[in-house]
């Protein structure tokens, strides 16, 4: 809205999906591509230079871009006026994700705004949203009004009671219960039509077709109510929607459980006059409660039979229904409710405004802006990651390896989940092919190849062996396409053969954890759990034989690769669900932690020299592959537990990098943007491998993941701080992509 005058003035910025172009009205200004994270800084800059004087936000997951849209974030936070933020949706059971997401917003926002009391209680009981800044508003509908008699002739459907359902067609709709409520409605009230209004759901025509409809059409042969349903499978625009609602005599939402906050549909049925019948999800059991609407029980037919009976008998009653829906949509027309936003508007001060990038610090935040796959793309040729450079330059002498390709594999995988980057999928074929070539008959894999591709072992290490469990674990749990999946799946089911076979903690802890990835997307593969199970109790029988007072550990002595062993049974407690497991992880996450972080920053075990037990630990030597498992480590802990400790370790040990270490000196390159092989008593070793560079990336990767996570509890701290009239201001930014 501008404030030139007394005219209130708008514009919109839209998002479009997948790359789609739509023919917008010219209220349309700006175009945010989905997926393309610059789109958002850019629409930031546009808005603050239009003149605007405050910006209201609809919400919706599933809009923005991002894991859980988090790409919006960092429009909001470069925002220099007033944020009014309108959810549309607000969940009961968020993720941490949708939780974070929501409650930053939500810290942004000046004002905010949800459509229906329950999701007013949501805000402030779960997700501790300060009451005074949240407006319970209605939502809007079209001012459109027709004669019933006069629709139902337009239509060729005089003489006949109307029942209605629209809206995008899923399984959650739960149409089938209306359907199998007819047959007994139908015999003593012949007249009665039911009408389906709406195409089938996009995503569920890409995953299933019409499968569903055709279900819903089946069953109404079955029960020969063919003369009674129409199926209307099209998009009609508003005006022709509420001739079709006012011709209704009675409008259904049969939805089959309770956790949606607001309905569009029934907002919009309501507000052509319906009487309206519904499952009681929260929207509907809010709304129909105050205007005397009914409700049956979720998927409860014969319910609904008996209603749909008792109203067609009782004319009267129906009609009064109908009233108390017209009353109600009255007051809830677009312009009514636009006068509710501009008069919330108005409580907004004018001379208000929002210093951009007033948030939470984040670590390395110049850095998290410059993600680059740069020296990755230097390293890789059409064989594999190559595995030694020379300083910045790959050193073609020394080949390639297993490790260190299935390390690249993971790294490109997180890429392209993050940010569906275009070279990161091509480096997942890449990589994938390599560990293709490199899997023996029996399920083992080589791990060294020369530069000529010869192989130059006969089977590598358990580590190797593990570590490419993992990778095409986590290609099995978040496929890119389906031939990667498939090629994917065969290396992985081809290798298992091998698992109980394992006897190193570390290769075991790597296989666990791409078994457990593997389980994310097929959670009742009972082998699969068995192994889990069974590789788990390897290292939990490990961890009692070493444990003592004071050494919670597998082993006696401290060497690489350390925080794998809690990391690997973090994953399996997360499967398993298993109360005892996830003690030993915390217990052994902890301990590690004592011995890295004792001095305010991250201190990882060095190979100069390994930390036996009742010795001095090794200081130098450190390497970056030991830093990127501690900070996989206190991510999954803190998901795990929500121990706030873990976010701090998390930020503490990705300075590592920048130069928080015990040499207070740079492993990060910014100029070739890769990552020096390690910290030296002489300083960094200058050469600057896969291996390093990748544990640097995947690093980076999880920093990004866990960047929205922290604000959430700084928000907490400052809500704290405030009510004791102490309010700190803490800077953050938000990082871009590729």
């Amino acid at each position: 809205m501008t404030g030139k005058n007394s005219n209130h003035n708008g514009m919109v910025v839209a998002v479009s999906n997948h790359d789609n172009t739509y023919d917008y009205p010219e209220e349309v200004q700006f175009v945010i591509r989905q997926d393309q994270q610059n789109d958002y800084h850019e629409a930031a800059m546009f808005i603050n230079e239009s003149g605007a004087d405050i910006c209201i936000l609809e919400h919706e997951f599933g809009i923005f871009g991002g894991q859980n849209g988090v790409y919006i974030l960092p429009l909001l936070h470069r925002l220099k006026i007033p944020l009014i933020a309108v959810f549309h949706t607000v969940l009961k059971t968020p993720s941490l994700n949708e939780r974070t997401v929501l409650t930053s917003i939500c810290r942004i926002a000046t004002r905010i705004v949800v459509m229906t009391q329950k999701a007013h209680e949501f805000l402030t009981d779960i997700y501790d949203i300060p009451e005074r800044k949240i407006e319970v508003i209605a939502h809007g509908v079209p001012d459109l009004q027709f004669d019933q008699e006069v629709s139902k002739k337009e239509f060729g459907l005089e003489n006949r009671k109307i029942l209605m359902t629209f809206g995008l067609i899923s399984r959650n709709k739960g149409i089938e219960t209306v359907i199998k409520a007819l047959p007994e409605v139908v015999a003593k009230h012949p007249e009665v039509i039911y009408i389906i209004l709406g195409k089938t759901h996009p995503s569920v025509v890409k995953h299933s077709g019409e499968e569903y409809r055709t279900c819903l059409l089946q069953l109404v042969n079955q029960l020969q109510l063919e003369e009674h349903v129409i199926f209307m499978n099209e998009f009609v625009n508003e005006e022709q929607l509420f001739k079709y609602l006012s011709a209704a005599d009675i409008y259904v939402t049969p939805y089959l459980n309770e956790a949606q906050i607001t309905s569009g549909t029934l907002s919009y049925a309501v507000g052509a006059g319906c009487a309206v019948i519904s499952t009681p999800y929260w929207h509907a059991e809010e709304l129909l409660t105050n205007i005397g609407g009914c409700l049956f029980d979720f998927n409860n037919y014969k319910q609904l039979t008996s209603i749909f009976m008792d109203l067609l008998d009782h004319p009267d009653v129906l009609m009064e229904m109908r009233k108390k829906s017209h009353e109600y949509g009255y007051e809830t027309t677009w312009s009514k409710i636009g006068e509710k936003y501009i008069a919330l508007a108005k409580t907004i001060p004018e001379k208000q405004t929002r210093k951009p990038g007033e948030k939470e610090f984040i670590p390395g935040r110049v850095l998290l802006s410059s993600f680059s796959l740069d020296h990755i793309r230097r390293m890789t040729d059409s064989t594999g990651i190559m595995q030694h450079s020379k300083y910045g330059l790959p050193n073609f002498k020394e080949g390639y390896c297993l490790d260190d390709n299935a390390r690249a594999l993971l790294m490109a995988l997180m890429t392209y989940k993050q940010q569906k980057h275009v070279l990161s999928i091509e480096l997942i074929r890449v990589y994938l092919c390599y560990i293709h070539y490199m899997q023996n008959e029996n399920g083992t894999f080589h791990n060294f190849l020369g530069f000529n591709r010869n192989f130059l072992d006969e089977k590598g290490t358990e580590d190797s062996f593990g570590r490419t469990i993992w990778a095409l674990g986590y290609l099995l749990g978040n496929p890119p396409n389906d031939a990667y999946y498939q090629l994917s799946r065969e290396l992985f089911f081809k290798a298992v053969q091998n698992f109980e076979k394992l006897h190193s903690l570390r290769g075991i802890a790597n296989t666990l954890i791409g078994i457990t990835y593997y389980l994310q997307r097929d959670p009742n593969h009972t082998e699969m759990l068995e192994m889990t199970r069974m590789l788990s109790d390897k290292l939990v029988r490990q961890y009692a034989i070493y444990k003592t007072e004071g050494w919670n550990w597998f082993e006696s002595i401290l060497t690489y690769d350390n925080a794998i062993l809690p990391l690997s049974l973090l994953h399996a407690a997360e499967i398993l669900g298993d109360e005892k497991i996830l003690e030993i992880a915390v217990e052994s996450m902890d301990f590690l932690s004592g011995i890295t972080l004792k001095n305010g920053y991250l201190s990882v075990v060095g190979n100069e020299k390994w930390y036996e037990k009742d010795d001095k630990q090794s200081v130098f030597a450190q390497q970056p592959i030991d830093v990127m498992v501690m900070i996989l480590m206190f991510q999954k802990g803190f998901l795990l537990t929500k121990n706030e400790i873990y976010l701090e370790n998390l930020n503490t040990s990705f300075m590592w990098f920048l130069g928080k270490n015990d040499l207070g000196i740079r492993l990060y390159d910014f100029e070739t943007k890769g990552c020096c092989d390690g910290l030296e008593s002489y300083g960094v070793n200058r050469n600057q491998g896969a291996e390093s560079t990748l544990a640097y990336l995947i690093s980076h990767l999880v920093m990004l993941e866990t960047t929205e996570q922290r604000e959430t509890y700084t928000a907490n701290r400052k809500d704290v701080a405030g009510r004791n009239g102490d309010l700190v201001t803490i800077s953050v930014g938000k990082m871009s992509a590729l």
